[in-house]
């Protein structure tokens, strides 16, 4: 499955949290551009997830540990761990997680 992220809609999941998404058959990958002073609320979900830090400084907390995330940075986030963050830049960020998120269809 070839898929061309420049002719993929983009769709604004969070205020500040623009994304792109393919999905496999187990896995979800999104593609974010992220504006600074954008946040995250704390919250949880059945989902791994592994953070990629493309471009950019992203603070996650994770389960009340903050964590400066840069370029090359990489954060795996286990299922139902509480996380939030915030954008101290423009952020460029891919997430993915397993299972699918169904949500992001």
């Amino acid at each position: 499955m070839l898929t061309k992220l420049k002719e993929q809609k983009a769709k604004e999941v969070f205020p500040g949290f623009v994304g792109k998404f393919v999905h496999t058959d187990t896995m979800t990958f999104a593609y974010w551009d992220i504006k600074k002073g954008s946040s995250l609320p704390e919250h949880f979900h059945i989902h791994e997830q592994v953070v990629n830090m493309i471009e950019g400084e992203f603070e996650i907390t994770l389960e009340g540990n903050p964590n400066l995330l840069q370029p090359g940075s990489v954060l795996a986030i286990p299922s139902n761990a509480k996380h939030s963050g915030r954008a101290i830049t423009d952020c460029k960020i891919l997430d993915v997680f397993h299972p699918v998120r169904e949500d992001y269809k």
